[in-house]
């Protein structure tokens, strides 16, 4: 038989799509790249960031009671009315703080529970990421502002702890248990007070406001002599 001089259709090929719950990182590839941000976008992204700077340096000298938003107006460069366009009042402005301030670092805590490392490696990481990234930077101000104000303001409190005490918690919880689990750690004391790992932090940040001109103390020594005393094989807490 002679054969038909059409040709048969090609098959349309369709792209798989990734399995649920998959993401392969990259978003659609219209080859264009993102947007930069206009001029208008970045000077209100610089002005909101003058905002929040001048608040916690005026939240630090003065407490959160006596800081007054003409004080963080004064000290950004701008008018009071400006803060009413980047912030309700000045508690969503101290909410702001703890969010931009403290939750990059609990988002580098929450990762660390998922690493599949040893305890102790864990807890050296989380000392070198309080000492650097807490200790030593303004956050410890915001720290030190929630010990003094949080029992005043209730819902500052409440805050704090749902934004970053919370999730903190939560995360070295999963982490310690699974480190018991796996005989890294003797008892299950830690486990259920994961509060033990963040103490000496605490302590650091009221001592460096307190004392620290009669004796300097040497945070990252007295954080890893405590991370010994929970972690050194029959010294477990």
């Amino acid at each position: 038989m002679a054969r038909s001089g059409k040709s048969r259709p090609a098959k349309k090929r369709t792209a798989k799509a990734a399995p649920r719950g998959v993401s392969f990182g990259r978003g659609p590839q219209t080859g264009k790249s993102a947007p930069a941000p206009s001029a208008r976008e970045a000077k209100q992204a610089e002005r909101r960031e003058a905002i929040l700077t001048a608040a916690l340096a005026e939240f630090s000298a003065q407490g959160f009671t006596a800081t007054r938003l003409d004080d963080v107006a004064r000290r950004a460069g701008i008018a009071k009315g400006t803060i009413y366009l980047y912030f309700r009042d000045k508690e969503s402005l101290f909410q702001e703080l703890i969010r931009t301030r403290l939750s990059p670092i609990v988002g580098t805590i929450e990762a660390l529970r998922d690493a599949d490392v040893p305890v102790r490696a864990l807890a050296d990481q989380l000392v070198e990421l309080f000492v650097r990234e807490v200790f030593g930077t303004q956050r410890k101000d915001v720290i030190r502002l929630m010990i003094a104000e949080g029992p005043r303001f209730p819902k500052l409190a409440e805050f704090y702890y749902r934004e970053v005490l919370s999730r903190i918690i939560a995360a070295l919880r999963t982490l310690l248990k699974r480190a018991h689990e796996r005989g890294e750690v003797g008892s299950d004391a830690v486990v259920r007070f994961p509060q033990l790992i963040a103490a000496p932090g605490l302590v650091a940040v009221v001592w460096s406001g307190l004392f620290d001109r009669f004796e300097p103390l040497d945070v990252r020594a007295m954080m890893k002599a405590h991370v010994d005393l929970l972690f050194t094989p029959g010294r477990a807490a």
